[in-house]
């Protein structure tokens, strides 16, 4: 029986241009994103590296845990998580998390213009269970922890500077963050079953050293005017930061986050629903829930979340059939790739290249199951623009 039978969940969020139009724009309104025929057509037998991709694309490893990473003297790191590229002059930087506990941390890879890997090298280290993060608008890496308490550690993708870690974004159970250059703020998401949604004011935009930590508050529905009140002690010294507010608005199981035009968008997989934070307006709606669909779906467990320039969606699972699918503006849900044979793992880290030509990502325990058998791939293809 299928993985899917026992993980229902379909959650979406959104990019700058997937969804800033019609779609979910007022997403109470607009009818929930259906599985249907997928722009990139339908998936053929597996590759020889165990992956079904749409007609016209390739699949590539470009590191395996516990491996030298191709070309270089660099061991890449067990389990595989959230991930984000950079540009690097005229080539590029894959980051990826490490979630193991203890030691997590980051790593990264650097491809020059033809896509050829230069190097490859630790960016964070002697950290606990890496799970996602962020990218910020001055090129750094945000990478959380996701254990009780945990920190949120500012790295530099190029490895040049020493991460820091950023005691003022809080201490709890991090998940992923996303930055709203126009309010300035860093939004933050929680991995528990009552979490909470955070923004993190900094002092200064740009210097993460110092600033307000606020946790969402509101009512108890599914759409309405939001506030947001302060933290008190954002270090939980002796109660949870989700706790200290009794007007916290709470949220099950927090996954994805990603700022577009204006909106929040962030995930919870506990409940399988997508919520959209208008940011200019202080209101919140759900614009995905899984129970809305009926009959099958093809995306469960949902996970990490990235998107394309055509305003495609790419959203990992985390169970299900070990899918990448993909959202389309016009609402169509549909697999996009599928990992044969790794029914243990989850996938993770989607990114794309600078170019926007290449998808990376990783199975975290691969065909072991186990988190010493992390496998990051590279997609190469047409992919719409």
């Amino acid at each position: 029986m299928e993985r899917r039978n026992f993980l229902r969940g379909a959650v979406l969020t959104g990019s700058a241009a997937a969804f800033g139009g019609s779609l979910w724009r007022g997403a109470a309104h607009a009818a929930p994103a259906q599985p249907g025929p997928g722009p990139y057509g339908s998936l053929r037998p597996a590759d020889s590296n165990g992956i079904q991709l749409p007609q016209g694309f390739t699949s590539r490893v470009v590191a395996r845990s516990g491996r030298r990473v191709s070309g270089t003297s660099y061991t890449w790191h067990n389990a595989p998580d959230g991930g984000a590229c950079y540009a690097d002059g005229g080539g590029w930087i894959y980051v990826s998390n490490s979630e193991i506990n203890p030691g997590g941390g980051a790593s990264a890879i650097r491809f020059d213009s033809s896509g050829t890997i230069t190097d490859a090298y630790r960016v964070l280290s002697g950290t606990r269970q890496n799970c996602a993060g962020g990218a910020t608008p001055w090129n750094t890496w945000l990478s959380c922890e996701e254990v009780d308490r945990g920190y949120v550690f500012e790295t530099d993708p190029w490895g040049a500077k020493s991460a820091v870690r950023r005691d003022a974004m809080g201490r709890f159970k991090h998940e992923a963050t996303a930055a709203d250059p126009v309010r300035r703020v860093i939004y933050l998401t929680e991995d528990v079953s009552d979490g909470c949604l955070y923004r993190f004011r900094p002092t200064t935009w740009g210097d993460l050293s110092s600033g307000t930590l606020e946790v969402m508050t509101g009512g108890s529905g599914t759409s309405g005017s939001i506030g947001w009140a302060t933290v008190p002690d954002p270090s939980a010294a002796s109660t949870a930061t989700r706790h200290q507010v009794s007007a916290a608005k709470h949220f099950n199981g927090g996954e994805g986050c990603h700022y577009a035009n204006g909106i929040c968008w962030f995930t919870t997989k506990g409940d399988g629903r997508v919520w959209q934070l208008d940011a200019a307006g202080n209101t919140v709606e759900l614009a995905y829930d899984d129970s809305l669909i009926s009959g099958s779906t093809p995306l469960t467990g949902v996970d990490n979340v990235t998107s394309a320039s055509s305003g495609d969606l790419f959203v990992a699972e985390d169970g299900g059939n070990m899918e990448i699918c993909v959202i389309t503006p016009e609402g169509v849900v549909a697999p996009f790739l599928r990992i044969s044979g790794q029914s243990s793992s989850e996938i993770t880290g989607p990114a794309f290249s600078p170019d926007g030509g290449r998808l990376y990502f990783s199975s975290q325990r691969g065909t072991s199951g186990s988190s010493s058998g992390g496998i990051t791939y590279e997609v190469r293809g047409p992919f719409r623009s």
